[in-house]
């Protein structure tokens, strides 16, 4: 076994670029890399390498991953020997060390709920052929449109009536007693026998995003009875509903492909959906939709439209789930099924063309949706009329993409007749409110948390302010005149990070950073920037909250700006923690002027403004280069010596005009 210390590093270290380019031949495209698919026949580029995000995605054939997954798919390896490809290729040692006892009783213990998991999924399905399962169970499926290979693609099953069947045949096959209970299938009287938990019910299996079965809905068939309609496995260690999708594993590969996910609320849904043909659809199960299911669609797409019943019911959870999809910085847009109908009755009563081109002319973005309902509500009325618009700001607000919101704003402007600053104005005042109840929720958090431990009586007394706002004060970290020379501008930089990183530059056609085939947010220009040089940043507290933030910025789950700053200001760290609510709350002054008040439109004040700021700490970091060589020429008492030192002072002296000419200075 690869120790987990050992696989974090392996992880760490493979660069996604390196690792396609021994296979793949790449070609720089503004952030990412382009090349033809390697996992299918292709002329034209669809295959595209982000160094930023650290993964890999072909939109013609939906292959995604990251390095580990890559070398999986292309070499035909598992898991374990990929991580040893990568070892060897970086140089990383691999003590492979034996299981802990405990580590061998946890794996043994997650393996045989998963096997419990199956044997039930395979006891369900067979029960399902028998005389008492074909009469009730397969007769339902069939009555409600369901084909047999539907029935048996997704596993459809009879849990029988008797109240013992599953749990009698699983313990007289050597199942035991206790992972019957930990996977929900059993329950204990209180006579210390065992109960199926479902019985007299036909049972939907549901799946892992892998494919393993991790839980069962049990659906009862008796009209009126007092019984729930519904029971579900409750939560286990390998199932929580509030992370699961039902169809996500059918799902997956139709919704990378078509870039798009359908949602809709029921087992049914999903599968007369799937069976017609639209095999993109997931349910949420029942349940009402969580962030963690958002972020599982979002691995695989960021666009999702809801698909919901046209009643109150389904208007209230398509309302209260445009929030959620939009603050995970996804698209949104709303069908609603035509009242009398859900997706289910919706898609046996037409054909897949019919389905499809009702999805299409019906489609609304959330801003259509939520305004036409809205508006029927406030009729004439001016106070609601103005109620409503807040409304859409307010909603508008959530979502992280500058350029999205402004688009948002222009199209609400033109529909509602209003003038798109005040929509503007009030966004501002949202977000920053948002921002505000974000920052005192993590200090509220890190109040909660266990006391700091007891000072070190040998270390220096603590900066009345952030460390990283006086780099003077770590002379040994990097040298005293370049790190004071440079740290304004760098501080700059680090503005734009932490308050904007995530946001698109939106560039003018004829500026030199325009790129027609790609868009770039702040971080990445940034970056790019600074790594096209081969610089770091000089001082080692602005370094840190930089490198901290690419962390996160990183990560595959893809933070948004708003949790990347969270779990920076919840860091352990606490000079990160601080350093970083304090460049957040916006009380800094900008070096680079009149950033605040130069436009209306955020998105072009960056595109202005980031370039600048960066052009002005490559002058900074030149005209400490000819201090440095100024001293050194002042100590070089040979002429034959002085000569290669003035030529490159010229060298800088030069570079450093030309930028001050493309600052506007005249020196």
């Amino acid at each position: 076994m690869i120790p987990q210390d050992t696989v974090a590093r392996i992880l760490d270290t493979a660069q996604i670029v390196e690792v396609v380019g021994d296979f793949v031949s790449l070609r720089r495209r503004g952030a990412n890399y382009v090349a033809c698919c390697p996992f299918h026949n292709e002329k034209t580029p669809s295959f595209y390498v982000s160094p930023a995000k650290g993964i890999y995605k072909c939109f013609g054939c939906g292959k995604s991953g990251t390095a580990v997954r890559f070398v999986m798919e292309h070499e035909g390896m598992t898991y374990v020997e990929a991580l040893r490809y990568l070892a060897r290729k970086y140089g990383i040692e691999v003590v492979e060390k034996e299981e802990s006892a405990e580590e061998i009783a946890a794996r043994q213990r997650t393996e045989s709920l998963y096997l419990v998991s199956d044997y039930a999924a395979r006891f369900f399905r067979e029960s399902l052929q028998t005389e008492e399962g074909r009469s009730i169970g397969y007769a339902y499926f069939r009555s409600r449109g369901l084909e047999d290979e539907t029935i048996a693609k997704y596993g459809l099953g009879w849990a029988p009536r008797s109240r013992r069947a599953l749990s009698t045949r699983a313990l007289g096959e050597g199942y035991k007693e206790a992972y019957l209970l930990e996977t929900g299938l059993c329950i204990k009287n209180e006579d210390g026998s065992l109960a199926d938990r479902f019985y007299d019910r036909v049972i939907f299996p549901i799946h892992s995003v892998s494919g393993r079965v991790i839980a069962f809905g049990g659906r009862t068939l008796k009209s009126g009875h007092p019984a729930m309609k519904y029971v579900n496995t409750p939560t286990t260690e390998i199932y929580a509903k509030e992370r699961s999708l039902y169809g996500i594993w059918f799902a997956k590969n139709e919704i990378s492909r078509r870039d798009k996910c359908y949602l809709v609320e029921g087992y049914l849904d999903v599968l007369s959906m799937h069976q017609l043909g639209i095999t993109n659809t997931v349910a949420s199960s029942g349940t009402s939709l969580t962030v963690e299911q958002v972020r599982l669609i979002k691995k695989f797409s960021s666009n999702i439209t809801i698909m919901y019943d046209g009643d109150a019911a389904g208007i209230h959870a398509a309302l209260r789930g445009i929030g959620l999809i939009l603050r995970e910085d996804m698209n949104v847009k709303v069908v609603l099924i035509p009242d009398g109908d859900d997706p289910d009755s919706f898609a046996r009563k037409h054909s897949l063309d019919e389905v499809e081109t009702f999805i299409r002319d019906a489609e609304q973005d959330f801003i259509s949706f939520k305004t036409d309902l809205l508006l029927r509500e406030a009729g004439d009325d001016p106070l609601k009329r103005a109620g409503l618009i807040s409304d859409i700001a307010d909603t508008i607000a959530l979502i992280p993409d500058p350029v999205k919101r402004t688009v948002y704003v222009q199209a609400s402007s033109n529909r509602f007749d209003i003038d798109a600053q005040i929509l503007f104005d009030r966004i501002r005042n949202t977000r920053e409110k948002m921002v505000e109840d974000q920052q005192k929720a993590a200090l509220r958090q890190r109040q909660r948390e266990a006391a700091a431990p007891e000072p070190d009586p040998s270390a220096p007394a603590p900066s009345p302010e952030p460390e990283p706002v006086r780099p003077a004060a770590h002379p040994s970290a990097e040298p005293v005149m370049e790190s004071r020379l440079l740290a304004p501008s760098e501080r700059d930089l680090l503005w734009f990070l932490l308050n904007h990183g995530r946001d698109l530059l939106a560039f003018e056609t004829d500026s030199d950073f325009y790129d027609p085939d790609n868009t770039v947010t702040v971080a990445d220009f940034i970056r790019e920037a600074l790594e096209d040089d081969n610089h770091a940043l000089v001082n080692s507290w602005y370094r840190k909250l930089y490198d901290r933030y690419f962390e996160a910025y990183d990560a595959v789950e893809q933070p948004s700006q708003a949790e990347i700053i969270r779990g920076m200001m919840n860091s352990p760290d606490t000079a990160v923690a601080d350093a970083t609510a304090q460049f957040t709350q916006e009380k800094y002054n900008l070096t680079v002027k009149n950033f605040a008040d130069s436009l209306t439109n955020t998105s072009t004040r960056l595109a202005m403004f980031v370039p600048r700021s960066i052009l002005v700490y490559q002058g900074k970091r030149l005209q400490a280069k000819v201090r440095e060589l100024t001293d050194r020429l002042a100590q070089t008492p040979d002429p034959l010596q002085q000569a290669p030192i003035l030529k490159e002072i010229q060298q800088y002296v030069g570079l450093r005009k030309r930028i001050d000419e493309r600052l506007g200075r005249v020196r």
